[in-house]
């Protein structure tokens, strides 16, 4: 919660401020709070939908900026499609494997 608290609250303000939003930084500390709750097993369905928003902007810079084949764009992709999966229950639709244990 620290970790989070500080890169919201300081570090993402203040690259934002000095670098501008699509410098790499920026993106980068981005990324990071994104991952922050998808990693966390204790994310809310609201943190997953806060990081999902914040994914998508990352990846629409990131194609923008660096062009839809540099690893950092595809790394952002990767990770908001793993948000899309990780929030699909949430959403209301079940997994296959859900479905084959019934």
């Amino acid at each position: 919660d620290e970790a989070k608290s500080l890169g919201r609250d300081q570090l993402l303000p203040a690259a934002q401020q000095s670098l501008g939003p699509d410098h790499n930084l920026t993106l980068q500390l981005n990324h990071n709070m994104a991952l922050f709750h998808r990693l966390d097993p204790t994310s809310t369905r609201d943190d997953l939908l806060e990081s999902e928003t914040i994914m998508q902007d990352v990846a629409q810079r990131r194609r923008r900026v660096f062009g839809p084949a540099h690893p950092d764009t595809r790394n952002a992709a990767h990770t908001l499609s793993n948000l899309g999966a990780r929030l699909l229950p949430a959403r209301g639709f079940v997994s296959s494997v859900s479905l084959k244990k019934k």
